[in-house]
């Protein structure tokens, strides 16, 4: 059972960090092709450190935090619920607004 639940968590990790992936180049594509960025505190670092820095920067913390969380799935069970939750807010807010922005360019 404990071998399965890692497994899981290990494929949760993975999702995220290419969903990450995929929201990086994602928004890259779409704000150089005109888009406008939805996560406003990343909008604003825009300008001081330019747009490949930016969202650099911003996918790293971000894929910081996944490992934090994947650093604390021994000693909390909410490890796996954050992860799929993380997996499902990117796939609602970031897939699926990108997949349809990029079907007009």
């Amino acid at each position: 059972m404990r071998a399965t639940k890692e497994r899981v968590l290990i494929a949760l990790l993975f999702l995220n960090l290419w969903l990450q992936l995929f929201d990086g180049f994602a928004t890259y594509i779409g704000v150089s092709a005109g888009y406008g960025e939805g996560n406003p505190i990343v909008a604003a670092t825009f300008p001081h450190v330019g747009l490949g820095p930016a969202l650099c920067l911003a996918k790293l913390a971000a894929c910081t935090c996944l490992l934090v969380i994947w650093q604390l799935r021994h000693r909390s069970a909410l490890a796996g619920p954050a992860l799929a939750g993380t997996a499902l807010a990117y796939v609602v807010a970031s897939v699926a607004p990108w997949s349809v922005a990029f079907t007009t360019l």
